[in-house]
């Protein structure tokens, strides 16, 4: 594409991003779609023959738009949120210009060492200590895989690195430890690292949702007993189902007593930290030997950014580590080459629009927009708890509100269950706000997160509005 060609597609595209953020309110959150229609809006085939860019970017009027669920809405309330803000979004185009592959320090020296620069500030705004290490995955689900990788690295003595699982009579079965709200990244994680489901044992929660660490406690000498080598518990900074925060201090302690690695999920949770008052929710993580943090989730950088941080990188490194011939280079220890502490060959420059984010905004205007949203969130909890046909299901350390319709004179469970499910997608059909759900033991509840850039007290107001409004008409048809 010609120079001049791209500068006017490109100031187009920028206007055009601009004008649908500006009014991004005005898009229904959730698509009015069945599956396959966007399908069937496209060509079965490959054009033979290059297209004009005003017939692309027209298309995504016509094609992509009506499919499209739109996570930077400020009604999107569903999942964990990820709001790109607009120096996230400049920051993603010019690493997407530079194209480069981060993989060796020597490959582009200014990728490599602006990570390092931008996890050691952030580290800081998280108050780790000092010895931990930070590198850049695309999602937690990857940066969990390189952690449990790591943790059975760390069983030097049985040579899994050199000698690999299979076929192996003598190799003792390994044992991973999570709660029953555990994220399932972490089993997809064993699966992969040759733990299988029978090495996931699953510790009972408390009445809060959390690990209870007497029950760890308990589950490790149990498989000791049994022929089992424990080698890895997981605790999590803000559960997926409902942000309950699970005692680390107490499953360091034991984790540390047992020679166990301890990995800490606080994949959404743990941006909350950058808030000084909220620092308190990262107490013990000190002592974890890996800690994942997403601030693609809460902290307004764009969709493909998680962070693994490690007080034992040698231990990754060893696990992840092969150089070929056509990849070595002459700085040795002097630079770090990000290929050797995990699979990823190719990296992208991920590291500019967190740096970009971190210099708009500053640590206090971040640390002022999650403030907010705890303000919003507790303000969600007074009106369900005032309300006669509405109740909380979990506590709200964060700022996720698992809560559900409970009218006057209801006691079947089940029934209680299918109406808030109809209540969920009756309001999600409106494309006004966007919400999911979880199962709390065998409740049926709906979900909301309030952790959006662009999420204001209007908003929530009008979600409120909105499931109140529904609640009558989907009792009508239980009729």
């Amino acid at each position: 594409m010609p120079a001049e060609q791209f500068r006017r597609h490109g100031h187009q595209l920028i206007d055009w991003v601009a004008d649908f953020l500006k009014a991004i309110e005005n898009h229904p959150v959730f698509p009015n779609v069945n599956p396959g229609d966007i399908r069937r809006r496209l060509p079965p085939s490959p054009p033979q023959k290059g297209e004009a860019m005003t017939d692309i970017l027209a298309d995504v009027d016509r094609v992509i738009m009506p499919g499209m669920t739109h996570w930077n809405h400020p009604r999107f309330f569903a999942y964990f949120t990820s709001s790109g803000s607009g120096p996230g979004i400049l920051g993603d185009l010019l690493a997407t210009a530079f194209n480069i592959n981060g993989m060796i320090w020597q490959s582009c020296p200014a990728a490599t060492e602006l990570e390092e620069v931008t996890l050691d500030w952030l580290r800081q705004m998280l108050g780790l200590p000092g010895n931990f290490w930070g590198i850049i995955f695309d999602g937690a689900s990857n940066s969990t895989l390189h952690a449990l990788a790591a943790a059975r690295e760390q069983l030097v003595d049985l040579q899994i690195r050199e000698r690999g699982m299979s076929g192996r009579n003598e190799l003792p079965r390994l044992r991973l430890y999570i709660s029953e709200y555990t994220h399932s990244s972490i089993d997809k994680a064993a699966l992969l690292i040759g733990i299988g489901m029978e090495g996931i044992r699953r510790i009972p929660v408390d009445d809060e949702f959390r690990l209870q660490p007497e029950a760890l406690a308990e589950a490790i000498a149990d498989d000791r007993r049994e022929g089992w080598l424990p080698f890895c518990a997981v605790a999590t900074i803000g559960t997926t189902s409902c942000t309950s925060i699970d005692p680390v201090p107490a499953i360091a302690e034991i984790c540390n007593r047992e020679n166990i690695w301890l990995h800490v999920d606080a994949a959404h949770g743990g941006i909350a930290a950058i808030v000084p008052e909220m620092r308190h929710i990262l107490a013990g993580c000190d002592r974890a030997d890996s800690f994942v943090v997403n601030p693609h989730k809460w902290m307004f950088v764009p969709m493909g950014l998680s962070v693994l941080f490690t007080r034992k990188p040698e231990v990754l490194r060893r696990a992840f580590s092969l150089v070929p011939e056509y990849l070595r280079t002459s700085q040795g220890d002097e630079a770090t080459n990000y290929m050797d502490y995990g699979i990823p060959l190719g990296r992208r420059f991920r590291s500019l629009k967190l740096w970009f984010v971190m210099r708009y905004f500053g640590v206090e205007g971040i640390a002022k927009r999650i403030r907010e949203h705890f303000r919003l969130a507790q303000l969600f909890v007074e009106w369900v708890e005032a309300h006669p046909d509405f109740e909380l299901m979990a506590p709200v350390p964060l700022t996720t509100i698992c809560f559900r319709a409970h009218p006057q004179g209801w006691v079947d469970e089940i029934a209680l269950n299918r109406l808030n499910e109809q209540l969920m997608h009756a309001i999600n059909r409106t494309g006004e706000a966007f919400l999911s759900h979880t199962k709390l033991r065998e409740w049926f509840v709906i979900r909301l997160v309030v952790s959006h850039l662009r999420v204001t007290e209007a908003d929530l107001r009008r979600l409120w509005e909105i499931a109140q409004a529904k609640l009558p008409e989907v009792l009508a048809s239980h009729m």
